[in-house]
């Protein structure tokens, strides 16, 4: 087992990543429980039952919540399911919540830690690929609604994240896929060697691959910077927002296909062709550039193209209303050259013709 830290001064935490890693959160969790206070944990039924011996280890210092763990339960009526919960069993300002799941499970209990008794401490334990080098890490919690994704949501850094990789052993191929896209995503945007070793293989990670741990240590250490930099996302240029590469484009394929019809890692797959695109298109990168992305995105079971075309003129819509929208113009994650990306704002009718060339593929 290895460990990142994620350092925000008396908020830094460390993420704990490798086989071993579920033991140590139990650890936590008993020195928190020997100490009076209220644990609880939001978990995804799934896992539960792909992992039998994980249910009884977390009740022994967990009063267990089990939910369904599909996107459409990040929503307002189960985030006021689990609050109403917290309060029934006695939750008070002490509690603990902790997030054992995906990036779903981890987006919803992390806003609800966040808005319950405006704030109680939280713990993310990802099962997930995806959630263990992205969701998990930086604080970032929400839901969707039907204007978009994750439009509703806080800032709410964990206490600790604790990312054992032995769960990957039962996560199907596609959803392990859908994870490499966010690993594929932090080489892209800022670690060029990285991007390189990706390239360089024969056959792509797997969970058992040695070389995985590094993987998601790296991907989680490029994160944990950026997040140190730019906490909330302020920065005028740069920043935390360079993690949102392919998510802008990724979001609007999302919103149209309706939630569900693609994964989130193989929408981002798809808005990361896109942005690549975008930036051969204004002059920054080379054809071969976006080719090698491409397969690289290819080489991990990852889609470049949609399975059907989407109107260009929803997309558009459903951009006007992403996050990264400010004073009605669009900021986007342009590649400068593989492991160097920046902020900018591009003419949306270039914008447009990007898209309609990407629908038509």
């Amino acid at each position: 087992m290895i460990e990142q830290k994620v350092e925000l001064g008396s908020r830094s935490y460390g993420i704990h990543i490798g086989e071993g890693a579920f033991e140590e959160s139990l650890k936590t969790f008993g020195r928190i429980a020997a100490g009076g206070r209220k644990i609880f944990c939001v978990a995804d039924n799934a896992v539960l039952k792909a992992h039998p011996h994980t249910e009884a280890a977390l009740k022994k210092t967990a009063c267990l919540i089990p939910i369904f763990g599909g996107e459409r339960t990040k929503c307002f009526e189960k985030l006021a399911e689990i609050c109403s919960l917290l309060a029934r069993a006695g939750a008070d300002r002490k509690s603990v919540l902790a997030a054992f799941g995906g990036g779903v499970v981890g987006d919803l209990s992390g806003f609800a830690a966040a808005v319950y008794m405006r704030g109680i401490e939280f713990y993310q334990i990802p099962t997930t690929l995806l959630a263990m080098v992205d969701s998990s890490v930086g604080g970032k919690t929400g839901i969707n609604i039907a204007e978009g994704k994750n439009l509703v949501g806080a800032f709410h850094q964990p206490s600790g994240v604790f990312a054992d990789t032995s769960f990957l052993s039962t996560l199907p191929q596609r959803e392990f896929a859908a994870g490499m896209a966010e690993v594929i995503k932090c080489a892209v945007l800022g670690d060029a060697k990285m991007f390189d070793f990706l390239e360089s293989l024969e056959a792509p990670l797997s969970p058992r691959d040695a070389n995985l741990s590094e993987a998601v240590r790296l991907s989680c250490k490029l994160k944990a910077e950026v997040v140190a930099a730019d906490e909330r996302e302020t920065s005028s240029s740069g920043g935390r927002a360079l993690l949102n590469l392919g998510h802008t484009f990724g979001h609007a394929v999302e919103n149209c296909a309706g939630y569900g019809n693609y994964l989130h890692g193989e929408a981002v797959a798809m808005g990361m062709v896109v942005a690549a695109m975008l930036s051969q298109k204004l002059g920054l990168i080379s054809s071969e550039d976006v080719q090698r992305i491409e397969s690289v995105i290819q080489k991990n079971r990852l889609p470049v193209r949609l399975r059907e075309p989407l109107d260009v003129d929803a997309m558009v819509s459903a951009m006007s209303h992403d996050k990264k929208s400010a004073c009605g113009k669009l900021k986007f994650v342009l590649i400068n050259s593989i492991g160097k990306t920046s902020t900018d704002f591009a003419d949306m009718r270039v914008v447009r013709e990007v898209l309609e060339e990407f629908v038509r593929r």
